[in-house]
Formats: structure tokens, sequence, C-alpha cells
């Protein structure tokens, strides 16, 4: 993916963020400390797969992981902070499946959770929009917020697919009901109706919701070459989506704008549409 940004033009025009490990303090917002624990002992043991025949691990697995938690958090505290415009943070492990004890679909720490709970407690944002077009449900990050009324959680993903969660009639519960929102795609779905949920759902969600800072959960799975989902996602849709994520982060969020790498397995889909998507972030 480096190359293809590279090649793209776009990382020239970018400011380069260093990595920075993520301190307990910013995933006990949204994990147990059990799960902690458990994560780094198993890591350490020499374990292959932790809770999951789904999510490989190694020695290494729990330090790229916090990595990659507290890059991100990082990144959104520039923005926060206006010292950045906006960011793209291209980590991995991805994290949208991480339930708040459980690690699951390749996913140790919910890197964007952190970051929405960090921009609350740290950084004076009343409210926060996590947007997730990645093509299998975050059942993770909406199980986390999904009684939080100050967290609006979005997604649009194919069903049926892994792990079987985001149904329509998902929205919430207690104080957070409203503040879910999914939008369950056919296989074989395509550009239309991947931006027809975007510019008819979301953009009148958000005018009620009115976020104060826009974060992406950035999937490119929903590509039509990925070989783990069945959607028919251009790359050029991808930069519209983003286009229509700058616009609610524009009108209610003074532009504060943070996207994070979630999926994606198709090499050459994932690099032509993160290349697209950072673009289209520079151009707006």
């Amino acid at each position: 993916m480096r190359g293809a940004l590279e090649a793209a033009g776009v990382t020239g025009r970018c400011v380069h963020v260093g990595l920075e490990a993520a301190a307990d303090d910013l995933l006990l917002r949204v994990h147990d400390a059990a799960h902690l624990a458990r994560v780094a002992e198993a890591c350490a043991s020499g374990a292959r797969l932790i809770d999951a025949m789904d999510t490989a691990i190694g020695p290494s697995s729990e330090r790229v992981a916090r990595l990659a938690a507290g890059s991100l958090a990082a990144l959104c505290r520039g923005v926060a902070a206006g010292r950045l415009d906006a960011g793209f943070a291209a980590v991995r492990p991805p994290g949208h499946h991480a339930e708040r004890d459980l690690a699951m679909g390749f996913c140790l720490y919910n890197n964007v959770a952190a970051a929405a709970a960090m921009l609350r407690a740290e950084c004076g944002i009343e409210r926060v929009l996590v947007l997730d077009w990645d093509v299998h449900h975050g059942n993770g990050t909406q199980h986390i917020f999904e009684e939080d009324p100050a967290v609006f959680y979005y997604s649009s993903h194919q069903m049926p697919l892994y792990p079987g969660t985001g149904f329509a009639r998902e929205r919430g519960r207690g104080a957070g009901a409203g503040a879910t929102r999914n939008v369950p795609l056919d296989p074989g779905d395509g550009d239309t109706e991947f931006l027809g949920a975007l510019s008819d759902t979301l953009l009148a969600d958000m005018e009620t919701f009115r976020p104060g800072f826009v974060l992406i959960s950035a999937g490119f799975d929903a590509h039509r070459d990925d070989p783990l989902g069945g959607l028919r996602v251009s790359t050029a849709a991808f930069a519209e989506a983003t286009m229509i994520a700058r616009a609610i982060a524009d009108r209610h969020a003074a532009g504060r704008l943070v996207s994070v790498l979630e999926g994606g397995y198709d090499l050459e889909a994932l690099a032509a549409s993160a290349a697209a998507h950072v673009e289209a972030l520079l151009s707006a």
C-alpha cells in the first residue's frame, strides 16, 4: 500500500505522524483489564490463536496492536487540536470486531472505539460519529457504544456475512437508542446501493446528531475484487464516500475527520482504494 500511495503522489503532501504505543488508560476505556492481560499473556506464551480460530497471534502481536491503537489516538489528538487538518491511520491489525472482553475477526483491540472514547475524555469532543463502511459489520464498536448516546455508530455492510450482526433493527439500547444505524447490503450490491445509503440515510441522521468529530472505520473489502466479500464497490466509490464523510465533518465538526484502516484483502484493490481515499481527503 505504501508504494501505491507514493505512486499516487499523496505521501509527499501528507504530514507523517510517528508511531505511538497505547497506554493502558487508553485501552481501558473500551476494554476490560482482564482482556488486556489475557491478550498480553497469550502473545507472550507463543500461542498461535486467541479466542477464535480466525484471530492468529504471534509474540509481537500485542505490541503491534498497541502501536495501532495508540497511533490512531495520537493522530486524532493532532486533528482535534488543530495541528492537522485530517488524517488516515494506515495501521494493522484492524479493530472493529474486538469486543470489550473478546478478540475476534483478526482484531485484538478496538482501535476506533479507543479513539472515540479518548476524544470525549481528553479533547472535549461532545459527540463522535463512527462511520464504518467495511464489508463486515463492526460488532465490537457497536456493542461498546450501543448504550452511549454521544457516539453514533453507522455501518453499511454485507448481509449475510461474518460476524452475523448488524441487522437494521439494531438501533442501540437504553440511553443510546437511536444512536446506532445499520444499513445491510445484499451480496452483489455495488456503488449505487453503497453510496445511496450514505447520501440518503447518514446525511439525514447527522443533521440531528451533529457530531463534533468524524471517525471512519475504512475497510476496503467491499471492493468488487476482494475475496472475502460479495459486494461490487468500485475504487472510485470509496473516494466519493470519503467526500460525503468530509462534507459531514465540514458542516458539523469544523472539518475534524480521521480514518483508520480496517479490512481489505486483495492487495491491489486495497492499495488503489486507500490511495483514492487519501487523495479525496487531501482534495476536500
